[in-house]
């Protein structure tokens, strides 16, 4: 409707901003990582829309997604959250990202940082795709089978494949705009410039 060439499914009013300016971006910080990653596994069985529409309430309820302070909620948290109508009420994913955010400083300690461990499993090269049914029949990386492998092991729960291939397109691991996409072009010039966190080795 204003003439910017999108994604099909983000020029409605309800997808334009996030599509323009964040799905795809590449991301370096370990809260916003943390975060998606939360509420992509909470999107599970539900559209993204509903929990865009939340996403202000999710980071009031979860301190901003901040792990250590997560890591730290009990029972009392639980039933709190539980309580909240401004989020999505299922048990099982409230304790899993407490369970996740408990589990996250074993992780960057080990690998320095989260967004080091997480890029370590960036595809290194993918297709650019002419429209969002042959992004769907390219089906999901082999990278993003083995970070929710390697995650599961670790003990972290809601991180199927699906739900980390999402999680993966949104945070500019991979670029699954649209060729032809304005946000897609602006989304590959600030690949090419992003700096790759590196796995600390010591």
């Amino acid at each position: 409707m204003d003439g910017i060439a999108r994604c099909s499914w983000g020029d409605s009013d309800d997808y334009r901003r996030y599509h323009d300016s964040e799905w795809g971006r590449p991301v370096d910080d370990d809260r916003r990582l943390f975060e998606k990653l939360m509420l992509e596994g909470f999107m599970s069985g539900l559209s993204w829309l509903t929990i865009l529409r939340k996403r202000e309430n999710f980071r009031a309820a979860f301190r901003g997604f901040d792990p250590p302070a997560i890591a730290r909620f009990g029972t009392g948290d639980v039933r709190r959250l539980m309580g909240d109508a401004g989020i999505v009420r299922n048990r099982a994913k409230i304790e899993a990202t407490i369970n996740n955010a408990r589990r996250f400083a074993d992780l960057r300690k080990e690998a320095g940082t989260f967004a080091a461990y997480v890029w370590s499993y960036e595809p290194k090269r993918r297709r650019r795709r002419r429209d969002w049914a042959e992004v769907m029949e390219g089906g999901i990386p082999p990278e993003a089978v083995a970070l929710s492998k390697d995650l599961r092991r670790r003990g972290w729960s809601f991180v199927g494949p699906t739900t980390v291939h999402s999680f993966m397109q949104a945070m500019g691991l991979i670029n699954d705009h649209l060729r032809g996409c304005a946000a897609g072009m602006e989304a590959e010039r600030l690949r090419r410039a992003f700096t790759m966190p590196r796995l600390d080795k010591a």
